[in-house]
C-alpha cells in the first residue's frame, strides 16, 4: 500500500487480527527482510511492515533523514490506519527510529525491541566511519553496499547464508544513493536516548551478537545495567533474523505475549 506524505509516498504492509506490531528494518534494507516472520506473526497480531524513507519504495524527503524524520513517517502510516497503541519491532536503525518514535509518541508504545541496534549515540569513530561510507558511495556504490552487506554476518557465517546474502544485495542495491546518504547523516546525528531504557513504562527487549561488527558487543551490552530491560545475546554477526532466526522468533513471541 502508499500514503502520500510530504509529496512523496511511503509503502507499507498491513496484515493481520489483534494487537498491532510495526516492523522496521535497518540500513540498506527495505521491508522484505520481514519476509519470513510474517507468516509467524500474523497468526495473532496485525503487523504493519514499512518501507522507511529513501529506502524499498519509499521516497526521499532530503539529503538527511533524522530519526525524528523516520519516526514521524511511520507516525503517519498509523494515523492513517487509525492505529492508536503500538509493539515496535526495529533492527539496526529501525531500533533507532523505534527510539525516537517512543520520545515523540510515548503514549502510542506497548513496547520495544530493539534487534542488533542500541539507545546509544555514534561516538566519534562511529561518526568519521559514517562520513567516510559517505564518499566511498559517491565514488563506488555497487561496491561499498556488496561489502557492507557481506560484513553484517559474522566471518563463519558468510558461506553458510550464501544465498540470503545475495538475495539481501539485491535489495540493497536498488536502494537510491541519495536515500543510503540522507539515512547515514541521520545515524550520524542521533541523539543519546539510553534514557528510556531506564524510565519506559512498557517492556523493552535488546537482542545483540557477540560477533557484530556493526555494534561492538562489549561497548553496548551494559546499556541494560540498572534497567529493566531483557537483554538476549547471541553469538554471530548483526543478522540475527537470518543467523539466528527459530530462537529469536521464538524470543519475539515471547515478548509480544508480555506487553
Amino acid at each position: 500500500m502508499l500514503l502520500s506524505y510530504k509529496n512523496i509516498s511511503i509503502n507499507y504492509t498491513d496484515t493481520g487480527k489483534g494487537t498491532a506490531i510495526v516492523l522496521l528494518h535497518g540500513f540498506l534494507e527495505n521491508q522484505t527482510m520481514w519476509n519470513s516472520f510474517l507468516p509467524e506473526l500474523t497468526k495473532k497480531y496485525r503487523v504493519i511492515t514499512i518501507d522507511q524513507l529513501g529506502h524499498g519504495e519509499t521516497g526521499c524527503l532530503g539529503y538527511i533523514h533524522t530519526m525524528e524524520d523516520m519516526a514521524d513517517a511511520v507516525h503517519a502510516v498509523l494515523q492513517e490506519l487509525r492505529i492508536r497503541k503500538v509493539i515496535l519491532v526495529g533492527h539496526s536503525m529501525g531500533g533507532y527510529v523505534s527510539l525516537a518514535f517512543a520520545e515523540l509518541y510515548p503514549d502510542m508504545v506497548k513496547g520495544i525491541v530493539l534487534q542488533n541496534s542500541t539507545s546509544r549515540p555514534d561516538n566519534d569513530e562511529k561518526k568519521k566511519n559514517r562520513e567516510r561510507a559517505i564518499k566511498t558511495l559517491k565514488k563506488e556504490h555497487t561496491n561499498y553496499v556488496r561489502l557492507s552487506i557481506s560484513n553484517l554476518f559474522s566471518e563463519e557465517n558468510r558461506d553458510k547464508f550464501k544465498e540470503e546474502i545475495e538475495a539481501l544485495r539485491t535489495e540493497a542495491l536498488k536502494t537510491p544513493v541519495q536515500g543510503i546518504i540522507a539515512a547515514l547523516e541521520g545515524m550520524k546525528v542521533r541523539k543519546d536516548r539510553e534514557v528510556i531504557l531506564h524510565f519506559a513504562p512498557y517492556p523493552i527487549l535488546l537482542v545483540l551478537g557477540r560477533k557484530d561488527l556493526s555494534l561492538v558487543y562489549e561497548n553496548h551490552a551494559d546499556q541494560v545495567e540498572g534497567t529493566n530491560v531483557k537483554l538476549v545475546t547471541y553469538p554471530d554477526g548483526h543478522m540475527s533474523h537470518i543467523e539466528d532466526r527459530d530462537d529469536y522468533l521464538q524470543q519475539l513471541l515471547e515478548f509480544i505475549k508480555q506487553c
